[in-house]
């Protein structure tokens, strides 16, 4: 399995891993990730190695890992059109299937002459079903679960009570809501009588923004994905913006608040813990899926798609700036109350 992304659309393989796990029962499946993604699949019952690349190899590495990885597999299957992922699944394997995108022109001719199976890449529909498609293209039988890291020891990080977890930091700007927004979140959580969690990770430049968004109040940092599962499994709610700890979380079966922008829920809204039987809309006030509840400020110019108002990652979005505190917590009132509805029945 050839998935040569960042770290949520790595989780977001593993119902096509698994789905080849129960087709497959005894064969060995190995995963080929960036060494800065390959976390999320740590403890994944459905994986027997992890083989993680550098995302930016020289020469001499992508040889010495083509040469390593050359025709030992009887099935390779890249979950990316492009070029890179889809040599590799063309070296590695025997027998070779992956997606194939919409453009024009010779690359796309030969990538579907090349290919044992295939599907057409399609961007309006989810992450998930996009993998699942590759299932029914091999022939095998769909299983629609994103499968967790394992969950490890999180002793210091989820307190003893009722608490809710808040991930206030995706990876580019144009995915952040406003400092002032996750305060009054913070501050409405805990008059509910919630403790709030506040996760970071490693990244300094990350600290150095949840610094300044909880004006130093201690942010946790559980250091590694298996004491993150630990950490949202016990949670009583999560909320985030359109992140991988956001998909984790609702794979975790955590009631999950996801903040969207201008990426499109269809593709890319968390995928519940039961499955997504009913696809999510483009657009939005709350809309809400199983475990999932998807937050958006529905702009007529939304979902844009691109990377904020000024088209770089760096910019803001004003979808994202102009959403209200007092939106985010009606959603989460609407998870605490299914939650706990369902807990009583």
């Amino acid at each position: 399995m050839v998935s040569l992304r960042r770290i949520g659309d790595v989780l977001l393989t593993t119902p096509l891993i698994r789905s080849l796990h129960r087709a497959y029962p005894g064969a060995t499946i190995d995963a080929l990730v960036f060494a800065g993604t390959a976390g999320v699949l740590k403890g994944n019952p459905d994986i027997a190695r992890v083989i993680a690349m550098p995302a930016r190899p020289n020469p001499i590495e992508s040889a010495m890992l083509a040469a390593r990885l050359f025709k030992r597999y009887d099935l390779a299957v890249s979950t990316q059109p492009g070029d890179r992922p889809t040599a590799f699944a063309l070296l590695a394997g025997r027998n070779h299937a992956g997606l194939t995108d919409d453009t024009q022109g010779i690359g796309r001719t030969l990538k579907r002459w090349m290919l044992h199976a295939g599907t057409p890449l399609v961007p309006d529909i989810h992450r998930v079903e996009q993998m699942l498609r590759l299932a029914d293209a091999l022939g095998i039988a769909r299983v629609p679960e994103v499968v967790c890291p394992a969950a490890g020891p999180a002793d210091g990080i989820a307190p003893g009570g009722d608490y809710a977890v808040i991930h206030a930091a995706p990876m580019f700007r144009y995915k952040q809501w406003t400092a002032e927004g996750w305060r009054a979140l913070a501050a409405g959580l805990q008059r509910r009588g919630l403790a709030v969690v506040a996760i970071s990770g490693p990244d300094p430049a990350e600290r150095a923004y949840l610094d300044e968004v909880w004006h130093g109040v201690t942010t946790v940092n559980p250091a590694a994905w298996p004491a993150t599962v630990t950490l949202l499994s016990r949670a009583r709610l999560y909320v985030g913006p359109d992140t991988s700890v956001t998909h984790l979380a609702a794979a975790a079966g955590c009631p999950t608040v996801a903040l969207f922008g201008p990426m499109d829920p269809r593709a890319w809204g968390p995928w519940p813990a039961g499955g997504l039987d009913v696809p999510w809309q483009i657009s939005g006030t709350i809309q809400n899926r199983g475990n999932v509840w998807v937050v958006q400020n529905p702009l007529p110019c939304m979902p844009c798609l691109f990377e904020g108002c000024e088209r770089n990652i760096s910019s803001n979005s004003i979808c994202l700036d102009e959403l209200s505190a007092e939106r985010v917590l009606l959603a989460a009132d609407q998870a605490l109350a299914k939650a706990t509805g369902a807990a009583a029945s």
